[in-house]
Formats: C-alpha cells, sequence, structure tokens
C-alpha cells in the first residue's frame, strides 16, 4: 500500500510520471526522478536489508549520503539508495550481509579528465552558497556553484514554515521552501556565476585541484579560492536498539515528508528540544503524523519558545529533563523508552514512561562540514566556511553570513568594493542569537475597537509583524530585532500580522459588536485537518492549558501565505488568553500501561552502525590506555565502514570525555581521502 501524501496545506502535490521498478523480483511503482530510498518507502518498504554481522534490520537514516544505513543492491550494485535515483525497470534487491562483488569482466580506456578553471568553487547550495553566488554574481567574479541534489536550496527546500529573523535581511514571514526557490532563481540569472547541481566535491588534493563527480562523470577543477558552504551532518545517539530501522534524522524525515511528499512514519516520538526537532513536530502534524511526544535532556527546549508553544497548544506533550532509554521492537521501532534525569543527566528510576510508536526522530544537533575547508589549507588554497560549515546557527543567519562571506570573497579577488560594513556584522550577530529572556504580556487595558494580543514573550530576531501593519502600530523599541513586539496604536483589524508572524503567535480581539463577549482571531494552517463553521474548538492558552469549548464563527484563508484566520466568540475574561484550539487527540499521547525498561546495559549500546562497535568495545580499550582514534579503529574497526566516521565521530570524543580523557590527549581520526565513494573507474576515463 502507497504512503504518499495526497494533500498538504502548504506544498502543492504535483502529479508526477510513474514507472515501475522491482524490489524482490515484486513490481513497484516510483515516481520518475524520486531517490530510491523515497521510492521504497512510498510502498511501505522501511527495512532495506539486514547487517552482516548481527542480522539486525537495516533502514534509513539521514538521506544525505552520509552514512549506510540505506544500502541496497540495484542492477547488481551496492549503492546508498538515498542518493540513488530510481530507474524504469531498475532490479533492486535487499543487501544481505556482505554484497557480492559485481561479475562482470568489463575494462576501462584510461584517459584525460576534463579540467576546468574558475575564480571562486562554492560547495554547497544552500542558503549560505547562494548568497555568496549572489554578491558574487553582483560584482561580476567567475564562480561555479556545485551542489549534490537536483535542486538547489539546501534545506531550504524542506521547510515548509515562515522563517524568523529581519524582513529586509533574510526574508522573515516567508516560507524555507519559498525563500529557496527565490535564492536559486536570483543565482541561476548571473552571468558569471555556473551551476551544477547532481555534483558532489570528493576531495581538494594538495595540487590546488578539486574533484568532483558530476552527474555521474569525474571533472577536476582548479579554484583560486573556495568557499565551504556544505553545511552540516546530523548527530546520532547511543541507546538500546539504536540499530533499528525507523530511526530517522530530522533532516531524512524532512525529506521524506516535505520534499518527496511521503508519509514516512504514522506515530512519531521525537528527541531533541532544539528548533530542529520542534520544526520537525509541527512538519509532521501538518503532513497527517500523530505526534505522540518530544523529549529534551535539559530543564527547558533549546529552540524558540514560540515553536514549542506551537507544538504542545496543537496536542504534543513535551517532557523536558528526560531522555531516551531505548528504542523497542523487533526489526523496527515499536514504542521507546523515556525517563527523567536529574540535574547531573543521571536518570532518576521509576520515572520510566513507554509510548506506542512505529519512528523515532533524531534531533539531536549538527556538526559541521569540515573536510574541505581542512584539505583546501593543507593544498594552500584561499578558503572561507559559511553557514553551517562555519557555525551552526538558523538559516536566516546562514543567508546573512553568506552574504558577508560573499563580499569578502569578491574583495579578495580584486573586485572595486568596500570593506563589509560594520552593520552588516551587527545583523549577523543577531541574527544568529540565542533565545533570550522570557517577558511578561503587555498590559492591555481597553475593551474596545480590535486589539491585536502579542504571544511572542520572548526575545528572538523577528520583525515580520512591525513590517506589515498599515498603522505601523506595532513597533520594537530600540535597533534590535530582538525586543518584544508592542501595540502602540490604532488597529483596524486587517489580520495582517496574525498572517505573517512565523510563530502564529499573534491574535486578535475584536470588542466593536459585543464588548462582553468579543470576536477571537487566531492563526491556523493545519488545512488537511480541516476547521470549518460551527465546529466546536479546545481552544487553549500559550501553555495550552484549557480555557473551554467555543464554537467557529467564520474561517477566513489567506491564500498568499496558507493561513487561516479562525474566529470564535468568548468571554472577555478569557479572550487575551486565547492563542490555538487542540487538533491531536489526547489518547495519541497517552503512555503504555507498563514501562519497556531495556535489558541491555548502556555499554551495549552500539557507538559505530556500520561495524557495530558498541560502548563497552570502545571502553576497554581506553581503559587500557588507547587514545589514538586511528589505534582504536585498527582494533575494532570503530569508523572504518562506508559512512567513515561520519555518523559515529562525535559520539566517540564523548565517550572519551566521559572516561575522563582531556581532549589534548585524543589524536584525530585520520579520514578517509574522498568524501563519498566512488568508484576506480571514474577516475580512469570519467565515466561510471
Amino acid at each position: 500500500m502507497e504512503s504518499r501524501i495526497k494533500e498538504h496545506p502548504i506544498v502543492s502535490v504535483v502529479e508526477r510520471e510513474e514507472i515501475v521498478f522491482y524490489w524482490q523480483k515484486q513490481p513497484m511503482k516510483a515516481k520518475k526522478g524520486e531517490m530510491l530510498a523515497s521510492a521504497l518507502i512510498a510502498n511501505g518498504i522501511k527495512v532495506f536489508g539486514h547487517h552482516h554481522k548481527d542480522g539486525s534490520a537495516q533502514g534509513i537514516f539521514c538521506a544525505n549520503g552520509q552514512c549506510s544505513k540505506c544500502m541496497v543492491i540495484a542492477n547488481g550494485m551496492p549503492v546508498k539508495s538515498c542518493m540513488t535515483e530510481v530507474k524504469a525497470n531498475m532490479i533492486v534487491e535487499s543487501a544481505e550481509g556482505l554484497p557480492e562483488l559485481p561479475n562482470t569482466n568489463e575494462g576501462f580506456i584510461v584517459q584525460d579528465i576534463e579540467e576546468l578553471e574558475t575564480d571562486v568553487l562554492i560547495i554547497g547550495g544552500g542558503p549560505s552558497g547562494l548568497a555568496a553566488a549572489i554578491q558574487l554574481g553582483e560584482h561580476k567574479i567567475k564562480a561555479l556553484l556545485i551542489d549534490d541534489k537536483t535542486e538547489l536550496g539546501g534545506k531550504l527546500v524542506l521547510q515548509t514554515h515562515k522563517f524568523f529573523g529581519s524582513v529586509a535581511d533574510s526574508f522573515a514571514g516567508t516560507r524555507g521552501n519559498d525563500i529557496g526557490k527565490k535564492l536559486a532563481e536570483t543565482v541561476q540569472n548571473l552571468d558569471t556565476v555556473d551551476v551544477w547541481t547532481n555534483s558532489t566535491a570528493l576531495f581538494v588534493f594538495k595540487d590546488k585541484k578539486v574533484g568532483i563527480l558530476k552527474d555521474g562523470v569525474y571533472k577536476i577543477v582548479q579554484p583560486k579560492v573556495i568557499l565551504n558552504a556544505a553545511g552540516a551532518r546530523e548527530k546520532f545517539l547511543r541507546f538500546a536498539g539504536n540499530t533499528l530501522a525507523n530511526i530517522y534524522g530530522a533532516g531524512a524525515f524532512q525529506t521524506l515528508v516535505n520534499r518527496d511528499l511521503i508519509k514516512a512514519s504514522n506515530r512519531l516520538f521525537i528527541i531533541g528540544g532544539g528548533n530542529v526537532g520542534l520544526i520537525a513536530g509541527y512538519h509532521a502534524l501538518q503532513a497527517g503524523i500523530e505526534v505522540v511526544g518530544l523529549a529534551e535532556a535539559m530543564n527547558k527546549c533549546g529552540g524558540y519558545k514560540v515553536h514549542a508553544d506551537k507544538l504542545k497548544r496543537l496536542g504534543v506533550p513535551i517532557y523536558t529533563s528526560h531522555t531516551i532509554l531505548s528504542a523497542n521492537g523487533d526489526e523496527s521501532v515499536s514504542s521507546v523508552t523515556i525517563a527523567e534525569v536529574d540535574d547531573k543527566f543521571n536518570v532518576i528510576p521509576g520515572t520510566e514512561k513507554s509510548f506506542a510508536c512505529d519512528t523515532l526522530l533524531i534531533a539531536v544537533g549538527l556538526d559541521s562540514i569540515k573536510e574541505f575547508t581542512e584539505e583546501a589549507e593543507t593544498a594552500g588554497i584561499k578558503v572561507f566556511s559559511a553557514g553551517d560549515a562555519l557555525e551552526i546557527a538558523e538559516a536566516s543567519s546562514a543567508m546573512f553570513n553568506g552574504k558577508i562571506i560573499g563580499l569578502k570573497i569578491a574583495q579578495e579577488m580584486g573586485a572595486p568594493v568596500d570593506e563589509v560594513p560594520q552593520e552588516w556584522y551587527d545583523k549577523a550577530a543577531i541574527l544568529k542569537s540565542h533565545p533570550g529572556a522570557i517577558l511578561p504580556y503587555q498590559k492591555i487595558e481597553a475593551t474596545e475597537g480590535v486589539r491585536p494580543i502579542i504571544h511572542c514573550l520572548q526575545e528572538i530576531p523577528c520583525n515580520p509583524c512591525t513590517s506589515v501593519c498599515p498603522t505601523q502600530s506595532i513597533v520594537i523599541e530600540g535597533s534590535s530585532i530582538m525586543g518584544q513586539p508592542q501595540y502602540t496604536g490604532t488597529c483596524i483589524g486587517c489580520g495582517k500580522c496574525l498572517f505573517i508572524c512565523p510563530g502564529l503567535a499573534i491574535s486578535l480581539v475584536d470588542y466593536r459588536k459585543d464588548a462582553g463577549n468579543p470576536l477571537v482571531s487566531l492563526p491556523y494552517e493545519i488545512t488537511n485537518m480541516a476547521v470549518k463553521v460551527g465546529d466546536m474548538l479546545d481552544i487553549v492558552d500559550i501553555d495550552a492549558n484549557d480555557l473551554g469549548k467555543f464554537e467557529v464563527i467564520s474561517v477566513t484563508n489567506n491564500p498568499a501565505n496558507k493561513t487561516q484566520m479562525v474566529k470564535v466568540q468568548m468571554p472577555k475574561d478569557l479572550a487575551k488568553k486565547a492563542i490555538s484550539f487542540k487538533v491531536q487527540d489526547e489518547n495519541i499521547t497517552k503512555p503504555l500501561a507498563e514501562a519497556i525498561i531495556p535489558e541491555k546495559l548502556e555499554d551495549n549500546t552500539m557507538v559505530c552502525l556500520c561495524e557495530r562497535v558498541s560502548v563497552a568495545d570502545v571502553k576497554k580499550w581506553i581503559k587500557r590506555g588507547v587514545t589514538d582514534i586511528n589505534q582504536l579503529k585498527a582494533i575494532t574497526r570503530i569508523g572504518m565502514g562506508p559512512c567513515g566516521a561520519k555518523t559515529c565521530d562525535v559520539t566517540l570524543r564523548q565517550i572519551f570525555r566521559q572516561e575522563g580523557i582531556p581532549v589534548e590527549q585524543i589524536i584525530a581520526n585520520t579520514r578517509r581521502p574522498v568524501f563519498v565513494e566512488a568508484s576506480f573507474e571514474m577516475f580512469a576515463d570519467g565515466k561510471k
């Protein structure tokens, strides 16, 4: 049975040509142009094979070519299914154990590889790479931008929510996927910037040349300057059952749901309360997926309060000061167990809770992709970094950071430009600011006319509401957009602030017809969970406290930004508190009657998923004095799998720290020479 999203409140569902491929000799339908992993999951196939060491199920984790959990055999060749386009009549088999070598005696001809020169090579077509390319193009600098996806935009392509930040500087109030399209269109119209999609940088060689795989053909590019805008890879966690299928990174989940419109889950549980996890939960609800809960080890979510509030009031419980103990199931996830932790992050016995779910989403941070920067520095090439490859921050910050770096590179290349204005650095600092203080509600005593109630109480960089008010009645005091918006003038009830607010954190209270029972306008954008006139809604305040059931008086659509205004009539003592209504039944989020406590201790969990190396395996050799990761790799094979330690390196360093080994005593892993796997044949004749 196909698991495709037929209706989405934000993303248009476009009919695409169907093709047939074969999985385990059975014919299956796919959409032309989609990745093989997406096609398999759309057909209900979530277990792609079994590991050669322990026979455990393999599925998908990153959907970005960084790990190897999605390996399958396609037309006789082992491939990463998340990066392999499905073709008509393709023969696909599960990777059971170690794949056999292809049965071929075909030779190849050694010939010259095409070499090209450019002033600037930009690795990565996400927000920072695109913003930098725009600066370079505007200053007529010859540049080549490459990206390993078929569409520019990076993670912007996956973001269906409205962005925070500055309207003028980072498109605040516009949805991320729309921002990606705007930036991509601008870049593709620049005369001096060439764009290669479906192109992966493999290595920066010491002769100052870069090997690039473009559409399966190997090329060599010699740049004068490199900009590393390759982004970041997701961190993983060690917990019992972390080898099960249906454990996704947030990027993989958003790729499936928002890009490919595949219902990747029916019941989702999220680990991690930063912006990534909170936003992914909201995206799941928009896709018609039940979100059972979210656990965060800190005593509060690290993401914006408006993101957390948005989830809670829609009916998703957030468990702060909780950690994951285990993912439970035979081959794939069937439940998750979490437990409360103390201020030292030790599990408190007796607090264990288990929840039925079929998918676990891991959103516990990102690790910058620094390889290209390090390789370029070794080769003696002038190199810059931007976006997440420089430091982990919001996409709005990445865009502005890319703009600054682009101007710096233009200056480096001799373009007649002034120094980067100090104002730009000031704006960049604000856009990457962490959430600040939580402030009280603005006191609005008046009970006549129309009054906007601003439920955005935390200091965050955001100003869309101030930019759209036709009477300029919403302002942020001071020069920084970190301040709390304040209502200061006359509201005409147009609702523009309500529609544009990224946090859905503005309501309107209209006293004009009945001051004792005013009309309250609430924002809503999960239109596949339709709300209609006459419905009785469970209205809640900012903290998801129930205010009672109230009837829907009207529903106004705003097609421009795909947000609705839902009006209910309420007593005046409740009206200012109302901001949303529950859409998810509380039965979805109830824990199981009895907690499932894992038998395996923490030391038995896996650090290296590729080679199945456990925490105990690592600790044993650390206790024996091994502090060289290369030596540890030789002994245990940790980091020697297809992902090349991209997934386990951060987790491994955490174990060293826990065992009391200072960072300066750890000898770093020597990374494999190429960024992703490539056949030797490519280096001989430039072809597959």
